[in-house]
């Protein structure tokens, strides 16, 4: 720190963020090998020394090394010579691992409602029709009080729109069976990446991503994606479920001194591949928005071009690594990049991006007005942490020595639409078989056939959709169960064919 700023590069002339400003967002970017994953560590490292928390995704697996001190090397001291970096030290920093996948970290889970009908969508690659589908399953399931919260729920919510199209259209609009039977089989290919792990309880405290160490350090968050980012939806419909729930849950900020939490998005084309306009613009919201909440959000990628010029504009803070210029698309995308610096008469700036060394890169940071800085070429702050992987038995101690450990390791099942769903079909199968003795003994007694049951008036969609999921769910049974024992064993099957 040097009056309140963090010194980020040197050559020339130094670099300073400000970090009043680092919730104005900012990008990374450079081709591959160029440096971009060692000044991810270097900004985080340094938001985390100044009591900012951080999170970030680790694409190949060697942003955990933040947790462990690095080792001395010969150009590492040369830099910190050059740039007169008196404090630096080699060091660890507070770190907490996380995983989608519940591998490597601590579980990461999201209900099904958390999501919301919007990210389902785009989770489920859906139609506008078949979205619209989906908007409806919320709103029959909340008008009905049903909890959705793992893949069971949905599922046998959806089993409900298929069994009982009819009634549903009645009030609420008209349901296709074909659709709703489309959104079920784009369930599978979720389940077969791993998904069905996300969904459940106990889910994500945001707050829990906003801690200190004992030292009031920040807490840098550090989600394993080396399997994630191998299935880009989920990838970034989960980053973005993540954004948006931050800009919900917290509240309004106002201008402060720092950030309340930095959040990088590594390869961040992943969120915009093929998103369809409407998608794009709610991320350009959140995105301009969520710094009143005290959320900086910075994009890392191999060229500006990934990023749409509507959530380009919102960056502020930038630092770009060398680019190559080989090909006619190489050529347009250093032009872009080049065009994105306010302009330094000393500094041309589209030849250096294509001349820069590793660790070398063309810097703009925000003044304390939010005025764009000149373009520097500077030599980027090496950072203190490890530069390189952790290694399993690190891992397990970091996990061990976790404070949310005993919050998020064990998962719950609290009853939700399944469960209630469950029991009411082994109800209804209990009464059909009671039904059909009593009506047995009455026709035996009297000769004849028992009296019809009096009506009792049409229902609601919100009043039947326990019980008519319940009858389908049961007539499905009842098909399979005999005798008494069938009854007892109603729980194992639902399990069975809802699974």
């Amino acid at each position: 720190m040097a009056d309140n700023r963090i010194l980020m590069g040197q050559g020339t002339a130094k670099a300073y963020l400000e970090p009043s400003m680092a919730n104005r967002h900012g990008l990374i970017t450079g081709a591959t090998g160029t440096g971009k994953t060692v000044t991810l560590q270097m900004m985080a490292e340094v938001f985390s020394e100044i009591g900012v928390p951080v999170f970030v995704a680790d694409i190949k697996g060697d942003i955990a090394g933040l947790s462990r001190e690095g080792k001395t090397h010969e150009k590492i001291e040369e830099r910190v010579k050059m740039m007169g970096l008196d404090d630096f030290a080699y060091r660890g920093n507070p770190v907490e691992l996380w995983d989608l996948y519940r591998k490597k970290g601590l579980p990461l889970r999201a209900t099904v409602s958390d999501m919301g009908p919007d990210l389902w969508s785009r989770l489920l690659e859906l139609s506008e029709a078949q979205a619209t589908t989906m908007s409806l399953l919320f709103r029959v399931a909340d008008d009905a009080g049903l909890l959705l919260l793992d893949m069971k729920d949905m599922k046998a919510a959806l089993q409900y729109l298929v069994d009982n199209a009819d009634t549903v259209s009645a009030e609420y609009g008209q349901v296709s069976k074909q659709t709703v039977q489309t959104i079920q089989r784009k369930l599978l290919p979720l389940e077969q990446q791993g998904g069905e792990a996300f969904f459940g309880e106990p889910d994500l405290d945001i707050n829990d991503l906003i801690r200190h160490d004992g030292k009031g350090r920040g807490v840098i968050n550090v989600i394993s994606a080396e399997e994630l980012v191998l299935h880009p939806v989920l990838y970034s419909t989960f980053l973005l479920w993540l954004l948006s729930e931050l800009f919900e849950e917290l509240p309004e900020r106002g201008d402060a001194d720092r950030p309340l939490l930095v959040f990088f998005f590594d390869e961040a084309h992943l969120l915009f591949n093929d998103a369809p306009k409407a998608l794009v613009k709610k991320i350009e919201q959140v995105v301009r928005l969520i710094r009143s909440k005290g959320v900086g959000v910075y994009f890392v990628t191999q060229s500006p071009l990934d990023i749409p010029e509507e959530v380009l504009g919102q960056l502020g803070n930038r630092v770009q690594h060398a680019l190559r210029a080989f090909t006619p698309k190489d050529q347009k995308a250093v032009k872009s990049a080049a065009e994105t610096f306010r302009a330094n008469p000393d500094i041309d700036t589209g030849k250096a991006i294509t001349e820069l060394g590793v660790g070398e890169a063309l810097v703009s940071f925000l003044d304390p007005k939010g005025v764009p800085g000149m373009v520097e070429r500077v030599f980027v702050r090496p950072p203190g942490c490890r530069l390189g992987p952790i290694t399993d038995e690190e891992r397990k101690d970091l996990l061990k020595s976790s404070k949310l450990r005993d919050k998020y390791e064990k998962d719950v099942d609290r009853e939700s639409a399944y469960e209630i769903l469950a029991k009411k079909a082994e109800k209804r199968v209990r009464e059909e078989e009671a039904g059909e003795r009593e009506g047995d003994e009455v026709s035996g007694a009297r000769g004849g056939k028992p009296a019809a049951s009096k009506g009792r008036g049409r229902q609601t969609v919100a009043e039947s959709f326990a019980k008519g999921m319940a009858r389908s769910i049961g007539s499905t049974l009842g098909r399979q169960i005999a005798g008494k024992a069938g009854a007892r064993l109603v729980r194992g099957i639902l399990g069975s064919i809802l699974r």
